[in-house]
């Protein structure tokens, strides 16, 4: 992927036209993909404390599924028509800062495409791939989606760092617009999760004037048990 190389940091990184241009449609949401591969918000609410519910919010314009079986059943057909062993979807955790949500998922890793603007690339999970790690960041009052931002991800074990990179960009169609990669994990255990959410860097509307200006890092610790 040497034409889409990113940068290790991800304040070294040009934010505002590379996410605009830096879409990644998930094939669990998109059925061109998966054939490819075989408001008004209000004020947020006061600052930062840990959150223990999980979901993900609607952009204005974009139609969402009311029943999540929908989603699931998406994935599903998607990972299959990939070759893909689906995984079930678990919530790694949650926790709010400054009224935004934060929340992780892990789910089936399928097929996705990057698109720089002018040409389209396809990226296949790994053979040993684990899960797709994916991170929505909405309004916690109204659930509307926050872009714009940027996600980089640990994932340490005791000493070892299995994964350490930025997450893409990404939309999709069940899933609406979030950050994602693919993770490779050595096996089953205890991991901890370390998510470092940038400013989104856009225009703003009064009520976010005074709310996530500065980064801010949220930890996790889960349980991963590899699928047979």
């Amino acid at each position: 992927m040497s034409t889409f190389r990113r940068s290790r940091h991800p304040f070294q990184r040009a934010m505002p036209v590379a996410i605009a241009a830096l879409a990644a449609l998930l094939a669990a949401g998109c059925a061109s993909s998966a054939a490819a591969a075989g408001s008004t918000a209000a004020r947020p609410a006061a600052p930062a404390s840990t959150g223990s519910s999980s979901g993900s919010g609607s952009m204005a314009g974009m139609s969402m599924p009311a029943d999540p079986a929908a989603t699931s059943a998406a994935a599903a057909a998607a990972a299959s028509a990939g070759g893909v062993n689906p995984v079930p979807t678990q919530v790694l955790g949650t926790a709010l800062w400054q009224g935004m949500k934060i929340s992780a998922e892990a789910m089936t890793a399928v097929p996705f495409l990057i698109y720089n603007g002018t040409s389209m690339q396809e990226v296949k999970p790994p053979k040993d791939v684990s899960f797709h790690l994916m991170v929505m960041l909405t309004d916690a009052q109204t659930g509307v989606v926050i872009p714009y931002a940027s996600v980089w991800a640990t994932i340490t074990e005791g000493a070892k760092t299995p994964f350490d990179d930025s997450l893409w960009p990404m939309i999709s169609r069940y899933m609406g617009p979030h950050y994602g990669n693919n993770v490779v994990l050595p096996g089953g255990g205890t991991y901890k999760l370390s998510l470092l959410v940038s400013p989104p860097v856009s225009a703003r509307h009064v009520e976010y004037q005074d709310v996530w200006l500065t980064p801010h890092r949220v930890n996790f610790a889960f349980r991963w048990k590899p699928m047979s």
